[in-house]
């Protein structure tokens, strides 16, 4: 079936370390993008300075984050917008043997294959030491060195009990990542041990979402790639297998089903106990991203074993919060109250609380072809551009700022803050699967800049004070994920540069104690 083959694609797009892995090797599917691009790389040079930074000399947000211009030539951007017809920056690339050009335009087999075999060794350390140290816990604690389930000492804390629910994880979230590494042997072994040995019959209290974005969508992934006639990882299937990941994932999302229940809206509650149901003290408040990020996994199952209530209670969300945006902008807000249908975060923007509700909207349309789906996205992403977008007309020549999308007030579409998060950086990546690759190339620089200051992004960081809000990075996928959709839109290897310059982040950055940390703070970074 063509869905399967399209969702297999989206599945390896999940996995920040399988994007690292491709970005690194430059290999990967060519996502039907028939581009010829190329761009100068002299322009990101204004953005990708080393030099320490002096005080800049006037008050635009560009000013704040990268310090002075360089002195106006006939290659910036302004110039070129006021000399020359108007044209993209990727025309400019060929010809132009600036410092960027000669760092950024080729990338070697020979340094693919170093980057292929770095990468290899960054994941199976991981592995294997999860596999020794702390399986069959949901993770391993890098620091302790042993396994960690839920704090059930401390049933608020959140951070670690949303995600943990006492099933293996990382062993299931790892299983598609074993076949990308091209271990067969492995991810069936694996397969099987999760079958022998994980159960959902647990007094976990978890999130919807996370449980449905790791774990469901993982077991759902896994089975497909075992079962789909096409086979693109290889014959992976073995003898005995009877769908029995695919009857755990059913199992699963019975087990959230309570969650869709007795609210008024349709909008789910955001943590359901696996055992029992919605908890007695349960708020009546989620974000949008939450209970809008449902439906690729969920519809993905209800077409898979025949019964729809799946697929049809994650649409029913997504279209309840269409229904409660604004009138006057477009736009929705970040934290909703699922019986009233009342607008508590009032902030619209593209990171925490937003982010995927946008994604999956045009990811279930690629899936799906469902053309309600594709409505939606595209009626908010003409009121992201109205309302967030801020920077000049177009993002690659003219004077002013480049682009930057900020958080509004929903209603009347006002700056409400100062801050990015690091969340944001998915957007680029949609960009491109929308057609929109001279703004994602654009947006994706600004967010590598930042990334080139610190060696990580910022869980938080405020473009009008040039420093970072919240000082952690907890090592997010959303920058690999753009940079590989830019790679296999425009092949050009600034992108494999960007991902080795990524996977050498992390390891200098997250390794501690020998084995990797989901964390990492940055309070020296943060005075770099």
């Amino acid at each position: 079936m063509q869905w399967r083959s399209i969702l297999v694609g989206l599945v390896v797009l999940r996995l920040s370390l399988s994007c690292m892995l491709w970005l690194a090797f430059g290999l990967g599917p060519s996502w039907g993008f028939n581009f010829h691009l190329g761009f100068n790389l002299h322009k990101l040079d204004l953005l990708f300075r080393e030099e320490k930074e002096t005080e800049p000399r006037d008050n635009s947000w560009s000013q704040r984050i990268h310090g002075p211009r360089y002195e106006e030539t006939e290659t910036t951007c302004a110039s070129a917008g006021e000399e020359s017809p108007k044209r993209s920056y990727l025309s400019f690339f060929d010809g132009n043997k600036d410092e960027y050009v000669r760092r950024y335009s080729s990338f070697p087999d020979t340094l693919k294959a170093k980057m292929k075999d770095m990468a290899k060794e960054m994941f199976y350390f991981g592995y294997d030491n999860y596999m020794k140290y702390a399986f069959p816990e949901d993770e391993l604690n890098p620091i302790d060195c042993e396994g960690r389930g839920p704090d059930v000492q401390n049933p608020s804390n959140i951070n670690i009990n949303d995600v943990l629910g006492n099933y293996s994880l990382t062993l299931i979230d790892t299983l598609d990542t074993l076949l990308v590494l091209g271990n067969v042997s492995e991810f069936q072994r694996a397969v099987k041990l999760v079958i022998d040995t994980v159960s959902f019959d647990k007094d976990s209290t978890v999130q919807v979402f996370e449980a449905n974005i790791r774990i469901l969508g993982s077991l759902i992934s896994a089975h497909i790639l075992l079962t789909d006639p096409k086979h693109p990882f290889g014959n992976v299937g073995f003898e005995g297998y009877d769908n029995e990941l695919l009857h755990l994932a059913h199992d699963l999302a019975v087990r959230l089903l309570p969650a869709f229940e007795n609210t008024s809206t349709g909008i789910p509650y955001p943590r359901v106990n696996l055992k029992n149901g919605v908890p007695l003290d349960s708020v009546n408040e989620t974000c949008t991203a939450g209970a809008g990020s449902l439906l690729v996994e969920f519809g993905i199952l209800s077409r898979l074993i025949g019964d729809s209530t799946f697929e049809w209670v994650a649409r029913r969300a997504v279209r309840a919060l269409w229904n409660l945006r604004s009138n006057e902008t477009g736009l929705l807000g970040n934290v909703v109250n699922i019986q009233t249908g009342q607008w508590v975060g009032k902030q619209s923007g593209l990171g925490a609380g937003m982010d995927s509700f946008y994604e999956y909207l045009f990811k279930s349309y690629i899936l799906f072809g469902e053309k309600e789906d594709y409505r939606m996205f595209t009626a908010a992403y003409e009121s992201i551009q109205n309302h967030m977008r801020r920077g000049r007309e177009s993002c690659n020549e003219g004077e002013g700022d480049p682009p930057l999308y900020v958080n509004v007030n929903m209603f009347s579409g006002e700056i409400m803050n100062t801050w990015i998060d690091s969340l944001q950086a998915f957007f680029p990546g949609l960009q491109v699967l929308n057609g929109d690759v001279d703004d994602a190339i654009c947006l994706h620089a600004f967010y590598y800049a930042i990334w080139k200051r610190f060696g990580a992004l910022p869980e938080r960081y405020n473009w009008q004070l040039q420093a970072p809000d919240v000082l952690f990075y907890p090592l997010r996928p959303e920058l690999v994920e753009s940079t590989y959709l830019l790679y296999q839109a425009t092949k050009n290897p600034f992108y494999l540069h960007v991902g080795m310059d990524i996977l050498q982040s992390l390891e200098k950055n997250a390794k501690v104690r020998g084995r990797y940390t989901g964390w990492i703070r940055m309070f020296d970074l943060a005075q770099v």
